[in-house]
């Protein structure tokens, strides 16, 4: 019972400071993607990327994220070195990324008449895909869903971040004439699908990193085949 009053009376994240966190970043990742990322396209492609990835994306989206989970310890619901610590159920975690795996495969000999490593791969690639689960798992599940859900089964929590997740790609769409094919194909709904199962398994898990490790795993098996 002491349990049940403990959760009902926890302190939320205050709205304000969402609010302004929302429209700092993605006003400022919509001024890199459709103004400054071109311009650092040139040059070598892993460098660029490094900097890109490794760099600018961190600074604008693991960073700030961490502080303020840290920061607002007392009102989101993992606390950061919670969710970098709690017990990951490995066989569940591998059997999962097993069904991932036939089915990106099966979707790619679908698209292609067969598996075969995309010669569009490369370093580059790698790069982003060991970047990519880190800085948007961070903010979207180790920040906004943790700052918002108020328990495991808060699916109003996760359809408010399965849209926000969706929305942080469309700069990047706007920019490469994409937006338009995305909605009309309903390629979009991926994303959302995606984002409902990294927040799932966030909620449940209570660990960012397999949230982490299973969107590392799709992007990179996207990258390779699809």
């Amino acid at each position: 019972m002491e349990q049940t009053t403990v959760k009902q009376t926890k302190k939320r994240v205050p709205i304000a400071v969402l609010v302004i966190y929302c429209v700092l970043f993605y006003g400022a990742w919509a001024v890199f993607e459709l103004l400054i990322k071109e311009h650092l396209a040139g040059g070598n492609p892993v460098v660029m990327q490094l900097l890109r990835s490794a760099l600018i994306k961190n600074l604008v989206w693991t960073l700030p994220a961490m502080l303020l989970v840290h920061k607002y310890a007392d009102c989101v619901f993992i606390r950061l070195k919670e969710m970098f610590t709690n017990k990951i159920p490995w066989l569940k975690l591998l059997c999962g990324l097993g069904i991932m795996t036939v089915y990106l495969l099966i979707s790619a000999y679908r698209t292609h008449g067969k598996i075969a490593l995309l010669p569009s791969f490369g370093l580059d690639s790698v790069i982003i895909v060991l970047f990519v689960g880190i800085t948007e798992e961070m903010v979207f599940r180790g920040w906004l869903l943790n700052a918002t859900a108020k328990n495991e089964n808060d699916w109003l929590a996760v359809g408010v971040n399965a849209a926000m997740f969706l929305c942080i790609h469309f700069p990047r769409w706007i920019h490469d004439g994409e937006f338009v094919r995305n909605m009309a194909s309903f390629g979009f709904v991926t994303i959302i699908l995606l984002s409902v199962l990294f927040s799932y398994i966030f909620l449940r898990t209570k660990n960012l990193l397999v949230p982490v490790l299973v969107h590392m795993v799709w992007d990179l098996l996207a990258f390779m085949f699809i």
